[in-house]
């Protein structure tokens, strides 16, 4: 079953950026695409576990400050070295101007 979570507004994340959002002791990256779709994943690097919301945005890709890893946040995929493990994504939805993640019991 999933359980949604009160993420944050659609008017906190700009166009084409990621803020970090924090729950019960995990972190999540939550992106807007330059289209106004949203989108959630883990927030921290698959490589060096580094926060991605202090990464750069582009198009669909998140670029992992550190060492410059790309991922498809729409995804997770892991695009460019050195990440080479896909980050985890979650389904996302807006209900009113409040974006909701949804996390699996």
């Amino acid at each position: 079953m999933t359980t949604w979570i009160n993420a944050c507004t659609i008017h906190d994340i700009d166009p084409e950026d990621v803020i970090r959002f924090d729950h019960e002791g995990r972190t999540f990256a939550i992106y807007r695409s330059p289209d106004d779709a949203y989108f959630c994943t883990d927030g921290l690097c698959t490589h060096e576990q580094v926060h991605l919301a202090d990464g750069l945005v582009m198009d669909h890709t998140i670029e992992c400050p550190k060492h410059n890893g790309r991922f498809d946040y729409r995804t997770g995929a892991a695009l460019r070295a050195p990440v080479c493990v896909n980050l985890h994504s979650y389904p996302t939805r807006i209900n009113g101007d409040r974006v909701m993640i949804g996390l699996d019991d």
